[in-house]
């Protein structure tokens, strides 16, 4: 069950033989990490405060040597907010500056659950292609943040709006017809604009195959499945 008493489901992962991009078809929950009104203490950002963690278990925050999250001052973007973190970041800033991090509200990118990303070798920075069954629409994203081990299927909310699924962190997400396409080891571990994405991500998939190769797996069923489970929205 997911944090709304909600059934899960599990569902296949599929990586090709010989091939190192893997795919997979779920829902998609909305992801708010990165940008600077994510969070509030007052619980008034973009997502509730519930899903950065808690007092002594910050996930979703930056945070000082104590433990304590980050508020941002009154030059920062959205002063009195937290400063919210995704594992994708630019070393060069300061773990306090909200601009370290991939604004979600920008940015499109997925999230992967660690140990899931680890398994095929993927890490934040790579690059992938998200197709939305139920309207025909496509974008390029990178993976930005990782997220709870028993979640597959999230995303940023400007990958939602690529989408044309509603990007409300705390409402929105679509519950199937999703698909995620991901390319393991193709990315520098740095964050990307939107032109490098598009740009790095479009190589990648017509090198693959492009969206013919794609249909034809989902037809034909791939070589190599793996599990994993949904928490849908």
């Amino acid at each position: 069950m997911n944090h709304e008493g909600e059934e899960e489901r599990e569902i296949p992962i599929w990586h090709m033989s010989g091939d190192t991009a893997f795919f997979y078809e779920a829902g998609m929950t909305i992801d708010a990490d990165g940008a600077p009104n994510a969070y509030h203490p007052d619980n008034t950002g973009l997502d509730d405060l519930s899903n950065a963690g808690s007092p002594g278990n910050w996930y979703g925050l930056a945070k000082d040597a104590d433990g304590e999250p980050f508020v941002q001052g009154v030059n920062d973007p959205f002063p009195g907010y937290y400063v919210s973190a995704t594992a994708l970041a630019d070393r060069t800033k300061p773990v306090n500056d909200p601009t370290r991090y991939v604004d979600a509200s920008k940015i499109p990118f997925i999230v992967l659950p660690g140990a899931m990303a680890r398994q095929i070798g993927a890490r934040p920075g790579d690059f992938a292609v998200v197709f939305n069954q139920r309207n025909a629409k496509s974008s390029y994203a990178i993976f930005g943040d990782v997220g709870p081990p028993d979640r597959i299927g999230e995303g940023s909310m400007a990958l939602a709006e690529n989408l044309g699924i509603r990007s409300d962190a705390r409402n929105g997400g679509a519950r199937r017809g999703i698909l995620f396409l991901v390319f393991p080891g193709s990315g520098n571990g740095r964050p990307r604009t939107i032109d490098e994405i598009n740009a790095e991500s479009e190589k990648l998939l017509q090198a693959w195959g492009g969206t013919s190769q794609l249909a034809a797996c989902m037809i034909q069923g791939p070589a190599r499945p793996l599990t994993g489970n949904q928490n849908a929205n």
